[in-house]
């Protein structure tokens, strides 16, 4: 399994000022440092860095299940983070894991809240049923998307 953040022409359109998925222009702010996980490096925006607040819609278009929800990416080009090892952003205690389907649409039963350091056993287990393509990996408090888990 690897962990997969937002593409980087997606990153660099958003730090272009290129509209969010609600038509608006991303809002900038400075980051105060606590806890703003950067959805394309997979790192904390360091206290004091530019920072983009901003919707945004993880899947290829609208749908029923298309959740759309807030998210932050530094200000500043950042190179793209993910892989193997879980990223620096994943620092909450839990986060909500759901699987989704070929269709991107949620596959029943495979959501649920999970301990940060369970996340990869969940996954495994989650990746091998044969109805999910992907997981969302999403706050366990407000929903937001975090990033992605491919196998």
């Amino acid at each position: 399994m690897r962990y997969v953040a937002i593409p980087t022409e997606l990153a660099r359109h958003y730090q272009a000022g290129g509209q969010d998925a609600n038509g608006q222009v991303p809002e900038r702010v400075v980051s105060d440092g606590g806890g703003n996980p950067c959805r394309h490096c997979l790192r904390m925006v360091p206290n004091g860095a530019g920072m983009l607040i901003l919707a945004h819609r993880p899947f290829p278009g609208p749908q029923p299940y298309a959740e759309l929800g807030p998210i932050f990416l530094c200000a500043d080009p950042c190179q793209q983070g993910g892989g193997e090892a879980r990223p620096e952003a994943l620092a909450s205690p839990d986060y909500i894991v759901r699987g989704y389907g070929a269709d991107d649409r949620i596959v029943y039963g495979t959501g649920g809240v999970v301990a940060t350091g369970a996340i990869p056993v969940r996954a495994e287990e989650l990746l091998a049923d044969p109805r999910v393509a992907y997981l969302h990996v999403r706050s366990a408090r407000n929903n937001c998307y975090q990033c992605r888990i491919d196998r």
